[in-house]
């Protein structure tokens, strides 16, 4: 719980650098909301675009799938976000070496801005806050337990139920028990044999 508050704070705060960056000087005094997305692949031009085609759109992109994944608490989604912010970072970086001829940091305003590292620093908060989030806790379910045996195994025959089978306890007293206690258990008894009558036909006593 305590990981995913941190995580979620450190992606918040990258996605936040990350959208206010364009809003900063990049190279040179010029804000990044000046350069337009289609630069970052044909070439760095003067032109200037709208915000909504400015290098703004991908970070807000990325901001909005990081909110997405902090409440989903998703350790991916905020990865994607942060690769995002730093992907087209240092595309930028490429294209403006290329057109310029190379990067230069200076503190008179020229060269390189505060707007680069807010976007840089941006994505690493993302991806930082990615790696310390333990995103949803896994659920482990327990396999169902398998049915007795109903045939002889090699680990023996199963275990009678109480009251019944080797287990009884009625069992167990019977085979200590070598005779019954008389009238405890129903013994049976042999009928009286019938005697034939004596030589003058009188029927036996």
């Amino acid at each position: 719980m305590i990981r995913n508050v941190v995580g979620s704070v450190l992606a918040l705060a990258g996605a936040t650098a990350a959208v206010w960056s364009p809003f900063r000087a990049w190279y040179d005094g010029r804000h990044g909301s000046d350069y337009a997305i289609g630069d970052l692949f044909t070439g760095i031009t003067g032109d200037e675009p709208g915000v909504i085609g400015s290098i703004l759109l991908p970070f807000a992109f990325a901001a909005l799938v990081t909110l997405l994944g902090v409440v989903l608490r998703s350790r991916l989604l905020v990865a994607v976000a942060g690769v995002v912010v730093l992907g087209f970072t240092v595309l930028w970086m490429v294209r403006v070496g290329q057109a310029e001829g190379g990067l230069v940091v200076s503190g008179d305003g020229r060269g390189l801005g505060d707007g680069v590292a807010n976007a840089f620093g941006g994505g690493v908060l993302i991806l930082l806050g990615a790696l310390v989030m333990s995103g949803r806790a896994r659920s482990h379910r327990l396999a169902p337990a398998a049915p007795p045996p109903t045939h002889p195994t090699l680990d023996g025959p199963p275990p009678a139920e109480p009251g019944y089978g080797a287990g009884a306890p009625y069992d167990a007293e019977t085979r200590s028990l070598p005779y019954a206690a008389p009238g405890r258990f129903d013994v049976p008894v042999d009928p009286p044999r019938r005697q034939p009558p004596d030589r003058d036909g009188r029927p036996p006593d």
